[in-house]
């Protein structure tokens, strides 16, 4: 497999430096991309750079994942109107192993093969090299006019109305040229790949080991992914997507990508997923058959909710999206867990009744008019009973002097109600 020719079809490159893919095709070799430790879990924007790294050890090359212990401790200005509130250092490395076990499942770390995967985390080179030390042998390196033409620090010096920029983020472009050279000098990396907004970090990098070393480095960017719609991707009213299922869980995970526009799964599915070319032009022809049936949405979001979390986790998510429009069973919905349940029914009016009404057991009639209230009189639900639109937990109900008792608790403690079509009232027991 061809690293670049792969990422160009899949519109995956931004900027790449000159000699970047002959340096590829002559012999293996290391690349690094570096992730910020700023939260305990990677959310959906990391993606980008993390599938960077899994095609490039498909392609036979050996990916690098620099966890940034040292630099997280300060922040990146990169397209930041404001400087990031510091880290402390435990905190930094409870982050640290979670995003390493999550990096786990995309790359392999534990072959024997000489392509394996490398985490490495630069507070372990930087914790004991003294400021002192570093101005000397790094700064003198890099001039202070070479450092403010990168963009990020001019739109930051530039705009009068923000707070300015301290010492502290200005020195994050020297620190992560160092990352660059430690890694070059001692991981034998060549190459570095980030995010569009990473290209002046980068290329300072490969300054800083053409000055230093008379070495020669190389850089590679991809897009950042923005929506159709002009909105920051991977941002939801409830806020980032995250791949740790206790910050979004696999269901609402599965219903971001199932629900984007038909522009953006044609450009996610290339870029999120590990299909071919071929298979992705057939499910984008299918799509243009019948965009109502939303091939391409349907499959992006089994291929990333299985790659993030497991094929156990599509199959519930894909089950509770199912029962969520009419289309499943009681047993499928008696399946559910209590948060799933909730998630899935999520705005849903939830009345409730005592639990100890429960325990002897109550009519449906009575439970769905005078204790509820879901229906505003007995006739009413009677002649809706007769039409057949009543159902308790996704079985229809046929007689209105059923018995309804804890035996129909969901999760221990709801019972759904649905009223015609649309209607659902998620009883609620207290």
């Amino acid at each position: 497999m061809n690293f670049i020719e792969e990422l160009k079809w899949r519109g995956m490159i931004h900027d790449m430096m000159p000699g970047t893919e002959e340096q590829l095709q002559k012999e293996m070799t290391s690349a690094y991309l570096g992730i910020d430790p700023t939260a305990d879990s990677l959310h959906i924007g990391h993606l980008v750079g993390v599938m960077m790294l899994k095609h490039f050890q498909r392609a036979g090359h050996r990916p690098i994942a620099l966890i940034g212990g040292a630099t997280g401790m300060i922040g990146d200005p990169s397209l930041k109107s404001q400087e990031r509130n510091l880290l402390n250092e435990e905190t930094l490395r409870q982050n640290q192993e979670r995003i390493k076990a999550q990096l786990s499942g995309f790359l392999d770390f534990d072959s024997r093969q000489p392509n394996a995967a490398v985490l490495v985390n630069n507070y372990d080179w930087m914790k004991n090299y003294s400021f002192l030390h570093f101005i000397r042998d790094i700064g003198k390196h890099i001039t202070v006019n070479y450092m403010m033409s990168k963009d990020s620090v001019r739109k930051r010096l530039g705009d009068e109305a923000k707070a300015g920029m301290s010492f502290t983020e200005f020195s994050y472009q020297l620190l992560q040229a160092y990352d660059y050279l430690f890694l070059y000098e001692n991981y034998g990396c060549r190459l570095q790949m980030g995010g569009s907004d990473q290209w002046g970090n980068i290329t300072t990098g490969t300054e800083l080991i053409r000055k230093k070393i008379n070495g020669e480095a190389f850089a590679l960017t991809c897009p950042l992914i923005t929506k159709a719609d002009g909105n920051k991707f991977g941002k939801t009213e409830s806020g980032n997507v995250w791949l740790d299922k206790r910050y979004t869980s696999p269901y609402k995970f599965y219903q971001f990508w199932l629900n984007v526009s038909d522009e953006d799964a044609r450009k996610y599915i290339r870029i999120f997923t590990g299909l071919d070319k071929e298979e992705i032009e057939h499910l984008i022809a299918a799509q243009d058959a019948e965009p109502h049936l939303r091939p391409l949405q349907k499959r992006l979001a089994k291929e990333v909710t299985i790659m993030v979390h497991s094929p156990d986790d599509y199959a519930a998510a894909e089950e509770a999206s199912a029962i969520l429009f009419g289309h499943s069973t009681s047993d499928a919905l008696k399946n559910l867990d209590e948060s799933t349940l909730e998630e899935v029914f999520a705005g849903v009016p939830r009345p409730e009744i005592a639990g100890e009404e429960l325990a002897s057991g109550i009519s449906a009639i009575d439970l769905l008019t005078e204790k509820t209230g879901i229906f505003s009189s007995r006739s009413e639900m009677k002649k809706m009973l007769q039409s057949g639109g009543i159902a308790v937990n996704k079985e229809k109900l046929t007689d209105s002097d059923a018995l309804i008792d804890t035996s129909c608790l969901l999760g221990g403690r709801y019972i759904l109600i649905q009223k015609g079509k649309k209607n659902y009232f998620l009883l609620r027991i207290r």
